[in-house]
């Protein structure tokens, strides 16, 4: 497996690292079935890249581990992440597997978009744990993981359990957004098993209230947090949706638990990416040192920036977008 470009080796080692698959999406022009669309745009997708985005327009240092297929799709990927300022060293080219693909619908109103995957035996698939021995762990800050590696195939599992591993014995934080993918896992319960045992190994767990049900076999938010805090969690943000988020946690000192609502949206147009808006949001505010409860609202805040365009990550903010928003929220609490 031949190496990423030699200019991104000399920028110093990142201080966030997030891992996984980046896919070239495809996403219709126009509303109607895939098999009746002529025109698409080619977009960026993939949960972790959406996150280290996100991270990367407000100032962070972040380094993204994966690979591409030796293909034109491949070369955009880390064109559009090296735009966006992500440190690419530990991309690798595959020559033997492709770039995962897929194709989006322009969904109406609002709805969940139906999405097609040509992703099986993709490049990023074949991730195991030789991918990261060049990671100087020792300069990372923190570590965002989601649950789409661990279910790609068993060595992409491996490097999942891998870097968590490392990055607690080096003693820098790990947010787990679970991003369940069932339909990529042999059966329910093995994703159950496994992404439970990678949740346990992070600091702050960011599930959707209906992943948190189905993960614990908890129905409120409080007793889901709970089964993550017993296993060692130090924090559990659980997204409601439009109704905002829940915490629960001790990132303070001491055990709080509250509601933040959400911000009223004028037009939903897409859905995708609200999540990792959201995860985009709490971790940058916990890693800026802010408290339990701005990183919530602003977990909120960008998710809801999110859905109001038709890309994954096209609605994420700079800092300077995210500093007057908040300021505005601040005048209006006032």
């Amino acid at each position: 497996m031949s190496h990423s470009n030699p200019d991104s080796r000399k920028a110093p080692s990142p201080e966030i690292l997030t891992f996984g698959e980046a896919m070239t999406l495809f996403v219709a022009d126009a509303p109607g079935h895939l098999a009746e669309v002529e025109h698409f745009q080619r977009r960026i997708a993939g949960a972790d890249t959406n996150v280290a985005i996100g991270l990367a327009r407000l100032g962070f240092h972040v380094g993204w581990l994966s690979r591409v297929g030796a293909d034109s799709f491949g070369t955009f990927i880390r064109h559009t992440l090296e735009a966006e300022g992500l440190n690419c060293r530990h991309l690798g080219v595959d020559p033997d597997h492709p770039t995962g693909l897929l194709f989006k619908e322009r969904a109406l109103g609002g709805a969940d978009p139906r999405v097609e995957y040509f992703r099986r035996g993709s490049a990023a698939s074949h991730l195991s744990p030789k991918d990261a021995a060049e990671v100087d762990f020792t300069a990372l800050r923190h570590l965002h993981a989601t649950g789409i590696p661990p279910a790609l195939s068993p060595s992409a599992r491996d490097l999942s359990r891998h870097m968590l591993a490392q990055a607690r014995q080096v003693g820098a934080s790990i947010s787990f957004d679970p991003n369940l993918r069932p339909s990529l896992w042999k059966s329910e319960a093995e994703m159950r098993d496994t992404l439970n045992a990678l949740a346990a190994l992070s600091d702050w767990v960011l599930p959707g209230l209906a992943e948190g049900r189905l993960l614990t076999g908890q129905n409120t938010p409080e007793a889901i947090a709970d089964f993550y805090l017993e296993r060692g969690a130090s924090a559990v943000i659980i997204k409601l949706g439009p109704e905002g988020s829940f915490y629960r946690g001790s990132l303070g000192g001491k055990l709080e638990t509250f509601s933040v609502p959400g911000f009223a949206v004028d037009e939903v147009v897409d859905t995708v990416g609200a999540g990792d808006g959201f995860a985009v949001g709490a971790v940058s505010a916990l890693l800026d040192g802010r408290s339990p409860w701005e990183a919530v609202r602003r977990g909120n805040l960008i998710g809801s920036l999110a859905v109001q365009v038709v890309g994954d990550m096209e609605g994420l903010p700079s800092r300077e977008q995210l500093t007057a928003l908040e300021a505005e929220l601040d005048k209006g609490a006032r």
